[in-house]
C-alpha cells in the first residue's frame, strides 16, 4: 500500500475552517481567507502553485467527514451531491463518515461517494481496499483529520500556513500528539507550505 496523505491549509491561530459554517459560509466565517492561495489570488507564485500540485495529485480513494460533504446535520437532505458540482475533483472512490444511513451517489468524471456508519476506521479500511496502490487522502474536515492522526495513519502531512488570525473555528490539533517532522518548505506572500513526514 503507498502513502496514506493529508492536506490542510491552517491559520496562524491553527484553525483548518472559520465559526459558523453554513450553506452560505462552508468554511465558516473568513475560512476563505485560509485558501487564497490556490484560488486565483493574483499574489499566487510558483510555490503556490507547486503545492496546489501536492494538493491536487491523484489518490486511490479518499476519507472526508460529513461537514466536509455538506452543510446539513441530522437527516439528509435528500437532492445534496456535495459543493463541488457534477464533476467533483476526486475521480475516486471517496468515503465519508457519518451517523446517518445514505446510498451511494456516483458522479461524473469517476467520483463516487460511499457514506459509512461504523466510525474512522472503517472507513479508512474500505478507503485501503480501494486504492490499492495508488494511495489514500484524508482529505478533511477537522474533526477527520484528528481521528486519522490519532490512529496513525497520516505517513504524509501538508500545512499550507496562511498569515490569517481567525481566533476561532475547527482545529486539527486538540488532544493529539504531532510526529512528524519537515521535509519540504515553500513559501509566498499567501502561505507557507509545510511538508511533513510522519517519523517511524
Amino acid at each position: 500500500m503507498s502513502d496514506t496523505t493529508c492536506h490542510m491549509s491552517i491559520s496562524l491561530d491553527g484553525f483548518v475552517a472559520g465559526p459558523d459554517q453554513s450553506l452560505a459560509q462552508g468554511l465558516g466565517t473568513r475560512g476563505i481567507e485560509l485558501h487564497r492561495w490556490h484560488m486565483g489570488d493574483e499574489r499566487a507564485n510558483e510555490a503556490d502553485e507547486i503545492a496546489a500540485g501536492w494538493l491536487m495529485r491523484p489518490r486511490g480513494a479518499y476519507v472526508m467527514g460529513r461537514n466536509m460533504f455538506s452543510p446539513d446535520r441530522g437527516e439528509w437532505d435528500p437532492d445534496w451531491r456535495g459543493w463541488w458540482g457534477d464533476e467533483p475533483p476526486y475521480h475516486a472512490p471517496v468515503f465519508v463518515l457519518t451517523h446517518h444511513p445514505h446510498e451511494p451517489i456516483e458522479m461524473q468524471g469517476g467520483t463516487s461517494f460511499h457514506f459509512v456508519t461504523d466510525g474512522f476506521d472503517a472507513a479508512y479500511a474500505l478507503a485501503v481496499e480501494a486504492a490499492g496502490d495508488r494511495g489514500i487522502d484524508i482529505a478533511g474536515g477537522a474533526a477527520t483529520v484528528r481521528q486519522a492522526l490519532t490512529a496513525g495513519v497520516i505517513d504524509e502531512l501538508t500545512l499550507d500556513v496562511a498569515p490569517v488570525l481567525l481566533g476561532s473555528g475547527e482545529r486539527i490539533f486538540e488532544g493529539v500528539d504531532f510526529g512528524f517532522e519537515p521535509v519540504e518548505l515553500l513559501h509566498s506572500s499567501l502561505a507557507t507550505h509545510i511538508r511533513y513526514r510522519r517519523v517511524s
